[in-house]
């Protein structure tokens, strides 16, 4: 029989991970021309990084943008299954708050090692590095667009002390 924190950390990892997949799908989805699309869905993942165990913000991060890319770009699945885990590697979940030094930097360097990987995987698809600056720009787009929204809403929930209500 699973334990009551345990079982919290589980049903909330699968809410992150509808939420993500949702979110990623069909929220402001914005297809690119180079493959893939536009979504704000990573703003969540980062918000599961900063708020879950790492691996339990993994897991929702992997199945959430891995069931996204199976439902709109199946193609894409594989490294995202290896990309948007390792995105949430960045982020902190142990500090109080989740407006911390290390989330911030965190926004900025997720802000370019998801595009290259993103990049690097396109061009592994294509054959050619030539589909890497298109696949980057696209991918970078997109990382700015949830960067934002993520340290847009992010002071708010400090505001009503998120963390304290998740319990996470």
């Amino acid at each position: 029989m699973l334990q009551r924190p345990k079982l919290h950390l589980l049903v909330t990892t699968a809410l992150f991970a509808a939420a993500i997949t949702i979110m990623t799908a069909y929220m402001l989805h914005i297809p690119i021309p180079t493959g893939g699309y536009i979504h704000l869905g990573d703003a969540l993942i980062y918000l599961a990084a900063c708020l879950l165990p790492l691996p339990y913000a993994a897991a929702a991060a992997a199945i959430g943008a891995g069931l996204a890319d199976l439902l709109t770009a199946p193609v894409w699945v594989l490294p995202t299954l290896m990309i948007k885990p390792a995105v949430v590697l960045f982020f902190t979940s142990r500090r109080d708050r989740l407006l911390c030094r290390r989330n911030l930097a965190a926004v900025v360097a997720v802000g370019l090692f998801s595009p290259a990987a993103y990049a690097l995987a396109g061009c592994a698809m294509a054959g050619t590095m030539a589909a890497f600056i298109p696949q980057f720009l696209g991918t970078l787009v997109q990382g700015i667009g949830s960067g934002a929204l993520f340290l847009a809403i992010i002071p708010a929930l400090d505001g009503v002390k998120l963390k304290e209500h998740v319990g996470a």
